[in-house]
């Protein structure tokens, strides 16, 4: 039960000014994309703020038109009717503003999304051994979502707010120099505390995203594994492991919340000393008549909308933090160097016979730790090639090095007279079939699982490959036969059932190497001596890699290679083996000590 990777604990301090200016500018990278959207908006946010800037002039001549003299009905009727004119024209403009700003949001959500798919399916298997899926889904769904939601608040507030302010200025300017000095002098206050509290709060919610995949990744492994967690009485120690991780996400998003939460109130403050010293100073130049009424009535307004972006960007800019800390999880991912590509003059494998050859071939999985070394085979087409040899000698491994799964250290690998690093990937899996002890199905249909092997092949050859596996008669018992649908990884079905569809897969590709890495595992003795003779039928004429631990199933294998240590010890057929009484023998005899 324990995860893939040693995770190292997380210091929210590490690599932050790096991270903030990289990924803004990979964020910009895909906003480019639309641009002509983004300037509409803009647009649209210029004019958003001109009108509503406008409104407390045609006020305060409302104003005056009453303090002023006779009360002038027909003019403010007239004032009224333009302020509902601007009014509607504003609301129009933020209306197509904010479809404007969602379509951006969520289209770079989107390609951010499909890039990071095609990213997990261009990955090597070594980075998904080594990172947990939950971890991986959290920055696919819960750190996109979360960036979504910074990046929408970013375009309809900041730069909103940013034009406000810079219009505000001229209009006050207009109206009186010197009020306006007050409020230009008493402003930086503002921004040096929204600043401040900024730097604070993205290192929180860098940690908060960093422990919240965590968190994600814990849930999915237990959920996966329940059964045996129940199996096992490890409920308790789940249950403190996830209540340690839970621990800390409540520390690092109570951080995060507490510094993002004092921004508004902390700007607030400065903004009512900001409206305060308006008012006062607004008051002596209205009694001296230097300012009217009217003019003190918009100009008190516009103070207020001058300070007001400054809290809305202050909140901005604190949702922008978390955005930024889960935006640099998604480029991390997006940034893992993807599996080696082929060569461009790579060769298309056609006409395999089944030639396949190793020369001097190391390799580790930790290049600490050695595992295969000096592996040389020459297999002939048709060969029956078992490989045996306690756990974790390298029996797999080699499997994965034939399927290029992984690349060899050192040595070279032949299928055909051709390494395979000169082969395209494509043409060199399609030529394998295999069968594994662990089994994967989708979501879907049996039809459409049994499809896998072969995309393009009908109903009749679907059900014939199915009656070769043994799985027709199991299938036909099912509510829907072919056409029922089962859930991920087989739902309902038992482990042989699952196991005998992978092997139906293969029966309906026909491929000409064979890859059977103990595929029949997981299937009674009665229905695996079935399977036997199926695959003695399918093996004919085939190259065959045959990994197993039961001894019984590989004694008329051509060849049968014996490991330890990731070197092949012993070579030969069953009875050449045993005439040598070496560590074959011991395994055989191991199994078969009561017979």
């Amino acid at each position: 039960m324990k995860e893939k990777n040693n995770k190292k604990a997380f210091n929210p301090m590490e690599n932050k000014k790096t991270t903030q200016k990289q990924v803004v500018g990979k964020v910009l990278r895909y906003l480019k994309r639309y641009w002509i959207y983004f300037l509409i908006s803009l647009m649209l946010a210029l004019i958003t703020v001109v009108l509503t800037l406008y409104v407390p002039i045609e006020v305060g001549k409302a104003i005056d038109e009453i303090v002023y003299g006779s009360v002038n009905f027909p003019v403010i009727r007239y004032i009224l009717f333009r302020i509902v004119l601007i009014v509607g024209m504003t609301a129009i403009a933020q209306w197509f503003m904010s479809i404007l700003n969602n379509k951006v949001t969520y289209e770079v959500v989107r390609d951010i999304r499909k890039d990071a798919f095609e990213k997990i399916e261009t990955l090597p298997l070594k980075y998904l051994d080594s990172h947990s899926s939950g971890e991986i889904v959290s920055r696919m769904i819960a750190d996109v979502e979360q960036f979504a939601d910074g990046l929408l608040m970013g375009f309809t507030q900041l730069f909103t707010g940013i034009m406000t302010i810079m219009g505000t200025l001229v209009f006050m300017l207009r109206l009186n120099i010197g009020i306006t000095a007050v409020v230009v002098l008493l402003t930086p206050i503002s921004l040096f505390v929204a600043n401040f509290i900024a730097k604070k709060t993205y290192t929180m919610f860098q940690a908060q995203s960093k422990t919240r995949g965590e968190q994600t990744a814990l849930i999915d492994e237990m959920l996966e594994n329940e059964k045996v967690v129940k199996a096992y009485n490890q409920e308790v120690e789940v249950i403190k492991r996830f209540d340690e991780v839970n621990e800390r996400l409540e520390k690092y998003s109570l951080r995060a919340i507490f510094y993002s939460s004092i921004t508004n109130p902390a700007t607030r403050f400065v903004n009512g000393l900001v409206y305060a010293g308006v008012g006062f100073t607004g008051a002596f130049a209205a009694m001296n008549g230097t300012m009217t009424v009217g003019a003190l009535s918009s100009f008190l307004s516009y103070s207020n909308q001058y300070t007001k972006p400054f809290n809305e960007i202050s909140g901005v800019i604190t949702e922008l933090q978390n955005a930024i800390a889960c935006a640099a999880r998604i480029f991390e991912l997006l940034e893992e160097p993807v599996e080696l590509p082929d060569r461009k003059d790579a060769v298309v494998l056609k006409d395999v016979q089944g030639n396949v050859v190793c020369n001097e071939v190391a390799f580790s999985y930790d290049k600490t730790k050695k595992l295969i070394e000096n592996l040389n085979l020459r297999i002939h087409p048709g060969q029956k090639i078992a490989i045996v040899g306690p756990t974790g000698c390298g029996k797999t491994t080699i499997i994965n090095l034939l399927m290029r799964f992984y690349e060899a250290d050192q040595g070279e690998i032949l299928v055909e007279g051709e390494d395979i690093r000169n082969i395209t990937r494509n043409s060199l899996r399609s030529s394998y079939g295999m069968v594994l002890q662990d089994t994967w199905l989708k979501a879907g249909t049996i039809l459409d699982n049994i499809k896998l092997g072969k995309v393009d092949a009908t109903r009749e050859e679907v059900i014939s490959a199915a009656k070769e596996a043994h799985a027709h008669s199991f299938i036909k018992r099912l509510p829907k036969g072919y056409d029922t649908v089962i859930g991920e990884d087989g739902g309902m079905l038992s482990g042989g059932q699952k196991q005998l569809l992978c092997i139906a897969r293969v029966m309906l590709s026909l491929p000409p190497i064979l890859i059977l890495d103990e595929a029949t595992s997981s299937i009674d003795t009665r229905t695996e001596l079935k399977i036997q003779s199926a695959f003695q039928k399918l093996m004919q004429g085939r190259t065959t890699f045959i990994v197993a631990h039961r001894l019984s199933t590989i004694q008329n294998a051509d060849v049968i290679l014996v490991m330890k240590n990731g070197n092949i010890i012993e070579q030969g057929n069953h009875e050449e083996l045993l005439a040598k009484k070496g560590f074959y023998k011991e395994l055989y005899e191991s199994q078969f000590a009561a017979s």
